[in-house]
């Protein structure tokens, strides 16, 4: 699973790597302990515009789809399970025409060890992003005016798979990892078959699991109010 990540800086530095035409002026700040229901930077295509409008934009983490009668099932949808998609109304919809890559500097998984659940850090082994296959949904918010911008609420879920490689001995699960060829076909709205984009990059899965790297953090990531720097640090 992905139930912690970190974005130690936006803007700038994503839109070379994924080819963005517009930044949302409303980002959230960088944060070393991003937790669901969070807001947090996401790239998306607008298939609004001739051509897709390539766009970097802020999201709560949790998917909340649009026949949902309040935000609150989003706390459940986090994640989704790449092997799944298919047969989830909650993901199956996004799937076709609503995908995203969350990028992000790393993210935290806890090992079980005799000493019990520790958290560790797991991020590239270069000083770049990190980025995750998604989904993305607008939902309109019933009790608020038609003219109401605020009405609109943007949310995203992070795929997962089966844990392979060195990952296989931290968690049994991990995020759907994309380098920058496989992120760009995943955000085409063209593509007719999206599975098929999912299934190369879980191909790749094995080379891109094997350039991160990891390291044991303080305890103190398990508490969201937490966000700092030193949360990445690592201790002994």
């Amino acid at each position: 699973m992905c139930g912690r990540f970190v974005v130690a800086r936006v803007g700038s530095e994503l839109v070379g790597q994924l080819r963005v035409d517009l930044v949302s002026d409303d980002l959230p700040a960088p944060s070393f302990n991003v937790a669901p229901t969070a807001q947090a930077a996401i790239v998306l295509d607008s298939a609004k515009t001739d051509p897709p409008t390539r766009r970097l934009e802020s999201a709560r983490w949790g998917l909340v789809p649009s026949w949902a009668k309040d935000p609150s099932i989003g706390v459940r949808a986090f994640n989704a399970r790449a092997e799944e998609l298919e047969e989830k109304r909650m993901f199956a919809p996004a799937l076709q025409k609503r995908r995203a890559v969350v990028p992000v500097t790393g993210y935290y998984e806890w090992q079980v060890t005799e000493e019990g659940k520790v958290p560790l850090f797991i991020h590239p082994s270069e000083e770049e992003a990190l980025l995750l296959a998604g989904l993305y949904e607008w939902w309109k918010d019933p009790a608020k005016a038609a003219d109401d911008p605020s009405r609109w609420m943007l949310s995203f879920t992070i795929l997962t798979r089966e844990a392979i490689g060195q990952l296989g001995s931290v968690h049994q699960r991990m995020p759907v990892f994309l380098d920058a060829d496989h992120a760009d076909a995943w955000l085409d709205t063209d593509v007719d078959y999206p599975l098929d984009i999912l299934d190369a990059a879980l191909d790749d899965a094995p080379r891109v699991a094997e350039q991160l790297t990891y390291h044991r953090v303080s305890a103190a990531v398990g508490n969201v109010r937490n966000d700092s720097p030193e949360l990445i640090e690592p201790v002994e």
